[in-house]
């Protein structure tokens, strides 16, 4: 007989099995729709690869591992893409995200497959991209994806292989009716892993000993293989990893540490059973066996579950009575969690779905003071103090939490199960974490911060300390200069002054002549340029809303009578450009020769340099030119404009406050005419305002909306 050793804690809950491993698996058939959750493993989400409207077929990769920590996902049936969006997930948040909705056809159609018939001929490296790409992670637990976890070994000598069967919570018995009516796959799965793995002295199933069809099936199975299936005492929770490898072979893991620290690696019966499929017939991982069970369903059974489809669609083939059911359960009664809609889909991780009466299990009463009576300490399989980790965690000490080893806490709620005070304490560990994974996030973001901060104070000064380096050393070439005598720096200032008021004078002498004439120049010439480029962007515009006229006049649009009008326009705006142009040109040939004149006139009489041009020589401008064509009046525009403000407040201060909002409707409408109108001669001339002015009909459009619906309600 094969020593079998215990562990710290543990309890004895009532099973509940026998009411759904009494029926063989069952397959659950294609549900109408199949919903793919993008996260259903621990690591980054997969990132879809189909888009909306695409047919996919059963098999084929829908989303993509999308880091090393991740894994791809499948469509379990062929269909149509409908839908890439954010959906119920089942979470013990209740929370929504990214999912890939599948419509089924019906036909169940195949993506073209095939397997390994040797896997010895590949190596190890082949094999585990077969596994990752096939989307495999664990089917017991928190969801590792399992290359990774294989690949993790390169560097650590394993010595024993161990297969999980333990199945210890209450009323799950997926890998029951799996071990029983598929050992051989099992097995195969195993060989499978002790080639990968290699272990140096043994390979391990290890069964609860309340299983005892599953474990006579898996020993005829593993008959002449080498692989030991070990039976041991039922104790909740001995199918944790660390407590499954020292009831195994009395190693313990240490804290913070892995069991390939001690020699050992795990993987959960189903996963075995995916890896099988996987090398063997080249499947990718679409389905899994589920549990559906719970007095609010007459017939409860194991049902081989496509992933993705609905919590409903599996309680409706097992006598569901929702008037009956106080809640719904995805996972057992101890670490599963209350799902807040029938609409959550199968995961790869779902290996059982509760429908409690409220008989069967009560709401949990309100919590009582905690009274120290230590059973929660007995009971902890991994040797915490769970009640100095409540106080801890109510008080949000997270030093003491994790110095308390927070961290190696499993989850498996046998310290609320015997509390006397019903204190939900794995709910406080829970969030705890949670929170403590935050603060080191947040903690690792402010020291990168630090650092770039440091990094440019660290730079600024370099900056800082080469600029001063640089100017003492001027300062010192200076000084150096200055020693070597008075005298020569005195003849070299003077000499320096000399020719600086010499250029000095050259420079008077011709700029009084020149000046004039070149800046009247270079204005002249940019203002005719200016005039020309006016004119040529006019004639486009009009050559355009010509040919919008023509093409709509041939269609019969409604706008012909717009078009005319921007055409109109238009060629009323290239006349002006014209004239303006003309007339700036003949006025700048006449003051050139009336320039030339004067100099010739003062040249003859005084001999000498004389300014030529004032600053009421400049040439006329477009603006000016109209100026001219029409004296100004702005003094009376003024006074009218004053007197029209003053009667429009005058007449404003009489209004109701009705009115007004009637007023302020009428002026937004006529705002938006004139807007709409200009738009469509800008739309003719293809104007580049057209997308401004059609921004502002929008803004126009919705203050109008909200000036006549407060209107409204204020009548």
């Amino acid at each position: 007989m094969r020593k079998i050793w215990d562990f710290h804690g543990g309890i004895h809950p009532e099973q509940h099995k026998s009411s759904s491993n009494q029926q063989s698996i069952t397959d659950a058939g294609i549900p109408d729709i199949l919903v793919f959750p993008l996260s259903q493993h621990i690591g980054a989400p997969a990132k879809p690869v189909v888009k909306v409207g695409e047919r996919v077929l059963k098999g084929q990769k829908i989303a993509d591992a999308n880091g090393v920590v991740s894994v791809p996902i499948h469509a379990s049936s062929s269909g149509i893409v409908t839908h890439i969006e954010d959906r119920l997930i089942p979470h013990p948040s209740g929370m929504s995200a990214p999912c890939i909705v599948i419509a089924p056809d019906g036909k169940d159609e195949w993506l073209e497959h095939t397997g390994i018939a040797d896997y010895e001929t590949l190596n190890r490296t082949e094999l585990l991209s077969i596994i990752r790409e096939s989307g495999i992670a664990g089917m017991g637990g928190a969801g590792f994806p399992t290359a990774v976890k294989l690949a993790n070994q390169d560097n650590l000598s394993i010595e024993t292989l161990i297969i999980n069967g333990t199945e210890c919570e209450p009323y799950i018995t997926s890998d029951d009716r799996l071990m029983r009516e598929r050992a051989d796959e099992i097995i195969e799965g195993t060989k499978i892993l002790r080639y990968l793995i290699n272990p140096s002295i043994e390979t391990l199933i290890g069964v609860e000993d309340n299983k005892p069809e599953a474990i006579a099936a898996l020993r005829s199975a593993a008959a002449n293989t080498g692989i030991d299936i070990v039976s041991f005492p039922t104790k909740y929770p001995s199918g944790g990893e660390k407590q499954l490898i020292q009831i195994l072979t009395g190693k313990q893991v240490p804290s913070g540490g892995l069991p390939a620290n001690v020699g050992a690696i795990c993987q959960n019966i189903g996963s075995t059973v995916a890896i099988y499929r996987a090398i063997k017939h080249g499947e990718p991982l679409i389905s899994r066996i589920t549990t559906i069970t719970g007095d609010a369903c007459s017939l409860p059974k194991n049902l081989e579950t496509r992933l993705g489809s609905p919590v409903k669609h599996l309680l409706n083939q097992c006598g569901f009575d929702e008037n009956n059911c106080s809640r719904l359960i995805m996972g057992g009664p101890m670490m599963g969690f209350t799902l807040s809609d029938d609409t959550a889909p199968v995961i790869k991780t779902t290996n059982c779905i509760m429908a409690p009466t409220t008989l069967e299990m009560p709401d949990t009463p309100h919590a009582q003071a905690c009274i120290r009576c230590g059973m929660c300490e007995q009971a902890c399989p991994v040797s915490l103090l769970p009640q100095q980790l409540y106080w801890f965690a109510r008080g949000k000490e997270y030093d003491k939490l994790e110095a308390h080893n927070i961290a190696d806490c499993i989850e498996c709620g046998a310290c609320s199960y015997v509390c006397p005070s019903k204190i939900p304490l794995v709910q406080y560990y829970r969030a705890s974490k949670a929170d403590i994974r935050e603060h080191k996030k947040d903690a690792l973001n402010a020291e990168h911060s630090k650092l770039r901060f440091e990094a440019r104070k660290a730079r600024i000064e370099q900056q800082e300390a080469e600029k001063t380096a640089k100017r003492l050393a001027r300062q010192e070439a200076a000084q150096a200069r200055a020693a070597e005598g008075s005298d020569a720096k005195v003849d070299a200032v003077q000499a320096a002054i000399d020719r600086a008021k010499t250029k000095k004078a050259a420079l008077n002498r011709s700029k009084s002549i020149t000046e004039s004439d070149t800046q009247n120049d270079d204005f002249s010439n940019a203002e005719k340029e200016r005039l020309e480029e006016n004119l040529r962007k006019l004639e486009k515009r009009l050559n355009v809303a010509k040919e919008k006229f023509q093409q709509a006049e041939q269609e019969g649009s409604d706008k012909i009578g717009a078009f005319r009008t921007a055409i109109d326009k238009t060629q009323e705006k290239v006349n002006l450009a014209a004239d303006a142009l003309k007339r700036f040109s003949e006025q700048s040939s006449n003051e050139d020769s009336d320039h030339s004149s004067d100099i010739s006139s003062d040249a003859a009489t005084s001999g000498s340099s004389k300014t030529v041009a004032t600053a009421t020589d400049t040439p006329a401008t477009d603006a000016t030119i109209t100026t001219v064509a029409k004296p100004s009046n702005s003094g009376d525009a003024a006074t009218d404009a004053i007197a029209k403000a003053l009667a429009k407040r005058e007449a404003a201060s009489t209004m109701t406050e009705l009115e007004k909002m009637q007023n302020a409707v009428v002026s937004i409408e006529k705002r938006i005419a004139k807007t709409q109108e200009k738009l469509t001669i800008a739309e003719s001339e293809g104007d580049e305002i057209a997308a401004i002015l059609a921004e502002s009909v929008a803004k126009l459009t919705i203050k109008l909306g909200e000036a006549k619906a407060a209107l409204q309600e204020k009548a």
